[in-house]
């Protein structure tokens, strides 16, 4: 039976490396699940879950599926599960021994062949490495032993690394087994229908394109704190820590979508030289700028050191040196149990000044910010000011908000892995990360991993110690700032 599908995809064996773990059953299997439910996967398709151990039969595999696909989507449809499951099986592999996995891919090319009619130059290989990085050398080499690479896409998760000599050697593995255009090293942040619309907003407006440079905007902040602790990762937090985690990836990718140049086109050349440009003007981090923090209660956790300094928590003052953003400071925060969940870029512009121009309430007037919600349903709001009615020329503050859910009841959103993977069968890496962009991040963060600050702890559920707080000029704008504004007085 054929997956129903309009996606125009070749065939497709897609091998799940890691299936067994968090990531698939929430992210990867859902995903899949999605996309078929929207007819956009091959119509043609294998999928393989792999790993170094069996879970069992090949039925309970499926059902461990199942079960994923239950917690994480909801309700399931069987008409689209059914088929899409039946098409999943495992065979387990190791850096060791990777023949039964070669057998596996082969027999189900042969399958494939046969159902679509086409020729083997036809059939699509996609390799997911869902494994940890110091696992990545011996699967990418066990992958070039057994002949997997020809016709291959392979996608890697991050850490790229952990800092930039190991980084550099992770490359070389890779390149060593796959020309560059077959790797598609993945940061599902740029997945988010909210991220890609940061381009969007800026390059699609005239309100905003002219004032997005130093002249205008004051400081910006990409705020990214989270309320779930570790949560039995303390394994992979103990040899990885916030820094590794979060930043060198995420907050990195964030800060190049917002101080990009205009790259002209939403191509992969365009955006990828676009971010280079940016990260090649990043002021390597001042360790003196840069606060680390411990939540109370980390070296209690599973797999964690009593005596452990791993950061859960970093704040961080970063610039760049070009004439549109020099001198304009970028405040990067992201932690482990804090206050709110939330992944906010705020964008702070400047004081006109206008001192004849007062607050209803007196004191000095919140700034202008537009701030823009990376969650799944995107918000964007802008602060504004206006004159309060009544005889007096009093100013108060209020908001424009933009509801992209509302405003687009048509739209067709799609989850960042869902969209990612998609992008992999299809083979644009606009939205995937460089080796150039992956060297060069961890050379702006070295100096830190050289210097590491020293460990403050912070309470759970509060915004992280206070020098963390303290970091930007005029605070944060989460945790700082009431809640919501409104132009009622």
């Amino acid at each position: 039976m054929t997956l129903p599908a309009t996606s125009g995809l070749p065939p497709h064996v897609l091998v799940l490396f890691g299936a067994t773990g968090d990531l698939a059953a929430r992210k990867l299997f859902p995903g899949l699940y999605r996309l078929a439910m929207d007819g956009r996967l091959p119509p043609h398709l294998a999928v393989i879950g792999s790993g170094r151990r069996s879970p069992g039969t090949e039925e309970e595999f499926r059902t461990h599926v199942r079960s994923a696909l239950a917690e994480f989507v909801g309700e399931v449809d069987d008409a689209v599960a059914g088929p899409l499951i039946e098409r999943i099986t495992f065979v387990t592999s190791s850096a060791d021994d990777g023949t039964a996995l070669a057998d596996a891919v082969r027999t189900a090319e042969d399958r494939l062949l046969a159902e679509a009619g086409c020729l083997l130059s036809d059939v699509r290989r996609l390799l997911y490495l869902s494994v940890p990085p110091g696992a990545v050398q011996g699967m990418v080499e066990m992958l070039a032993k057994e002949d997997l690479v020809d016709r291959s896409r392979l996608v890697a998760e991050k850490p790229f690394g952990t800092d930039l000599a190991t980084a550099r050697a992770l490359d070389v593995v890779l390149r060593n087994a796959f020309e560059e255009d077959q790797i598609f090293r993945i940061d599902h942040f740029l997945g988010k229908e909210a991220v890609q619309n940061i381009l969007a907003l800026r390059f699609a407006n005239g309100l905003f394109e002219p004032a997005w440079n130093r002249h205008t905007i004051e400081s910006v902040q990409i705020d990214v704190p989270e309320k779930l602790t570790v949560e039995g990762r303390g394994s992979f937090y103990e040899g990885t820590g916030c820094l590794r985690d979060m930043v060198t990836t995420h907050l990195c990718q964030l800060l190049g979508f917002v101080a990009l140049e205009d790259p002209h086109a939403f191509r992969e050349s365009a955006i990828r030289a676009a971010k280079a440009a940016v990260f090649a003007a990043v002021r390597p981090l001042d360790p003196e700028r840069v606060v680390f923090g411990q939540y109370d209660g980390y070296r209690d956790e599973r797999d964690v050191a009593t005596d452990s300094d791993v950061e859960t928590l970093v704040a961080i003052e970063m610039w760049i040196d070009n004439d549109r953003w020099r001198d304009v400071p970028f405040y990067l925060r992201t932690g482990k149990a804090m206050a709110d969940g939330r992944r906010t870029i705020t964008i702070r512009f400047n004081d006109p000044r206008h001192r004849w121009l007062k607050p209803a309430h007196g004191g000095r007037p919140e700034p202008n910010e537009l701030v823009i919600e990376l969650a799944d349903q995107p918000r964007i709001a802008i602060d504004v000011r206006a004159k309060r009615p009544g005889p007096d020329m009093d100013i108060v503050e209020g908001v424009f908000r933009l509801d992209l859910v509302c405003d687009a009841p048509d739209s067709d959103p799609l989850e960042a892995y869902e969209r990612l993977i998609l992008d992999v069968m299809k083979g644009d890496r606009t939205l995937f990360i460089s080796s150039g962009e992956v060297e060069r991040l961890w050379e702006i963060c070295q100096p830190v991993l050289d210097r590491r600050p020293s460990i403050q702890t912070y309470a759970q559920g509060s915004w992280g110690p206070q020098d963390a707080i303290e970091l930007p000029i005029g605070g944060w704008r989460l945790g700082n700032h009431p809640p919501d504004r409104s132009l009622t007085s």
